[in-house]
């Protein structure tokens, strides 16, 4: 329907806000900083994550990482609520951000 980008630039701008019913059910996880690990943030994962179908990456682009420190979050949509969430523990798995 209406994405929260569209939907700030409405609001902002004073024009109708859209619709902003469900097209597919979706889950999201946080991308933490590995604990243990502070300094130059290095991504291992997320090659394979991307690949499960559905996941949807979005990483701030902050250089350094600390434990858990929040440096993204994976956002995976799918018909069924369920898998969405299967796959929600895989990406969480997968992903590891280390110095």
């Amino acid at each position: 329907m209406t994405s929260q980008f569209e939907q700030h630039l409405r609001a902002v701008m004073g024009l109708p806000l859209g619709l902003t019913a469900m097209t597919l059910p979706s889950v999201m996880v946080n991308l933490l900083g590995e604990d243990n690990y502070d300094g130059k943030a290095v991504y291992h994962g997320v090659e394979k994550a991307l690949g499960l179908g559905g996941v949807y990456i979005h990483l701030y682009g902050k250089s350094r990482t600390r434990p858990f420190r929040k440096m993204g979050h994976a956002t995976i949509v799918d018909g069924d609520i369920h898998q969405a969430l299967e796959r929600a523990h895989q990406v969480k798995a997968l992903i590891k951000i280390r110095a």
